[in-house]
């Protein structure tokens, strides 16, 4: 994990913490659907799961998935 997604996690409470922690599961099985996903314009493999206002961004390629950003979402995250 980058510094900047353990940075992004220490600000959030627990609670946040744990639907970060169970979207990110999900992520990592595979299991997309219900999931609020969207591919990011302009990005071949890049994409973005929200859940409030926060967001996960991630690469999948093949059957690996990178982790590439956890940000709580503003005017700037994009």
């Amino acid at each position: 994990m980058t510094d900047q997604i353990e940075k992004v996690l220490n600000k959030l409470s627990e609670k946040e913490k744990a639907k970060l922690k169970q979207i990110i599961d999900l992520i990592r099985l595979g299991r997309l659907d219900g999931l609020d996903l969207k591919k990011l314009k302009g990005r071949k493999d890049v994409y973005r799961v929200r859940k409030g206002d926060m967001r996960v961004i991630f690469i999948k390629k093949d059957f690996d998935t990178y982790i590439l950003a956890v940000e709580r979402r503003t005017d700037t995250t994009y």
